[in-house]
C-alpha cells in the first residue's frame, strides 16, 4: 500500500472517530478530527502526483473516503437541528449522478479526471462544516445566519461542479448502449 493510499485510509478511519466525539459533545476535538481528517485529502493528492502513487485503488477510494467524512457530518447537522435534510439530499443527487456518470464512462473506456470544480466543491464545504462545527459555541456570532451561508456555499460549489462534470462529459450518454 502506498503512503498515499494510507492517508486515505487514515482519513476513513477518522470519520467514526470524528462522529463519536460530536456525539460526546466535544466539539473542538471532533473539530481537530474533522480538520485532520480534510488536511489528508490534500496531503494524499500531493503525494501520489508528486512520488508518481497514482493508483487504481487510490483513485476509487479517496473520493469515496472524501464523501464518507462530508456526509457524516451532514447527517449530525441533519440530526442536531442546524442543517435541513434537503441540503444533504442535495449533495446526495450530485454525487451519486457523478459517480454514475463516471461508471458510465469506464464502461466506454474513458477516464472522468477529477475537475477543479469538484475540488473547490469539497474544500468549501469542509471548510463550511468546520464553522458550522462551532455554532453551538456560546461566543460565536449569528449561529443561524452563519449556518444558512454554510449550506449556501455547500449547495452553490455542489450544484455547480455537478453541472460542470455533466455539461464537459455529455458525449458519454452519446455513446451509451
Amino acid at each position: 500500500m502506498t503512503t498515499a493510499n494510507k492517508f486515505t485510509i487514515a482519513r476513513i478511519i477518522l470519520v467514526p472517530v470524528f462522529l463519536v466525539l460530536m456525539y460526546l459533545d466535544l466539539v473542538y476535538w471532533a473539530l481537530a478530527a474533522f480538520i485532520i481528517a480534510s488536511l489528508t485529502d490534500f496531503v494524499d493528492g500531493h503525494i501520489a502526483r508528486k512520488y508518481n502513487q497514482v493508483t487504481d485503488f487510490g483513485k476509487f477510494i479517496d473520493p469515496l473516503a472524501d464523501k464518507m467524512l462530508v456526509l457524516a457530518a451532514m447527517c449530525y447537522f441533519v440530526e442536531a437541528g442546524f442543517m435541513p435534510g434537503w441540503v444533504v439530499a442535495i449533495v446526495l443527487f450530485r454525487e451519486f449522478g457523478v459517480s454514475g456518470l463516471r461508471l458510465l464512462a469506464v464502461e466506454q473506456g474513458i477516464v472522468i479526471a477529477a475537475a477543479w470544480s469538484g475540488k473547490i466543491k469539497t474544500f468549501a464545504t469542509m471548510v463550511s462544516l468546520c464553522v458550522m462545527m462551532l455554532l453551538g459555541e456560546s461566543w460565536f456570532p449569528a449561529p443561524d445566519v452563519v449556518a444558512v451561508v454554510c449550506w449556501c456555499i455547500i449547495l452553490v460549489t455542489t450544484v455547480y461542479s455537478g453541472i460542470e462534470y455533466f455539461v464537459k462529459n455529455i458525449g458519454v450518454f452519446h455513446h451509451a448502449p
